[in-house]
């Protein structure tokens, strides 16, 4: 049941409808049902919490397009993610996408140190795959440990997805805002490097600047997984109109 649960996790957001709405509802249960399974403690509840705050922050983009009296501007009901969108609508930057690229980095860097830090990653505990499997194999834990880091980030993903998608603004040019906001924060790193102290200090100084120069093309991979989880859908069977003499 736990692996036919994994498996779903991924198949069955493509068989819903590409609305926004039912596609990240869809999106959200199945990746907190796989992150429950892999839970041990109280965990389990930050996959819910971080949705509830994803589907709030498009809540807030939705409104703050409608103070400003955007033009063409969609309900979130009707928007699809599939849908292709018109370049003559696609506007360029203003400062509310920078703040939307800052929320954006905010909440990867929450995804990842939401549960915990670089340590308790470290710290394996094998009871969190006994669900899965109860006999020592590394790599299928350690794969598994993977995934269940990469959910919250996915959640993340697939919401900036939507909102890029709402707002009417090419995926480029918000990666854009988001690497330099990257680079700033690694040059701060850079300089927070340190050589002297204790290990401890120099390796969490030392893991700090290369988790931040990494994001970037870490976030770029991940948004093609999410795009592809987003836009797409798997039609299993065709429904024949049926005409009547």
């Amino acid at each position: 049941i736990s692996w036919s649960t994994l498996a779903s996790s991924i198949l069955v957001p493509l068989l819903s409808s590409t609305r926004i709405f039912y596609r990240l509802f869809s999106i959200f249960l199945s990746l907190a049902s796989t992150y429950l399974l892999l839970s041990t403690g109280s965990e389990a509840l930050f996959p819910p919490v971080l949705s509830w705050l994803m589907f709030a922050w498009i809540n807030i983009e939705q409104e703050a397009l409608l103070t400003q009296g955007v033009p063409g501007r969609q309900e979130l009901s009707t928007i699809v993610f599939s849908a292709n969108i018109d370049i003559t609508k696609i506007r360029q930057l203003k400062l509310d996408d920078i703040r939307r690229s800052y929320f954006f980095v905010f909440f990867i860097i929450t995804a990842f140190f939401g549960t915990g830090n670089i340590a308790s990653i470290n710290s394996f505990d094998p009871a969190s795959v006994y669900c899965f499997l109860t006999v020592f194999n590394p790599f299928i834990m350690g794969g598994l440990m993977m995934w269940k880091v990469l959910i919250p980030f996915i959640i993340v993903m697939c919401t900036f997805e939507s909102i890029q998608v709402s707002t009417q603004l090419s995926s480029r040019s918000l990666f854009l805002v988001v690497l330099v906001i990257s680079d700033a924060m690694a040059l701060h790193f850079f300089f927070m490097v340190q050589d002297y102290g204790s290990w401890l200090d120099i390796g969490t100084s030392i893991s700090h600047y290369v988790i931040v120069m990494s994001m970037t093309i870490f976030l770029m991979l991940l948004s093609v997984v999410t795009h592809l989880l987003t836009s797409k859908r798997l039609i299993l069977w065709n429904r024949h109109k049926m005409h009547f003499p």
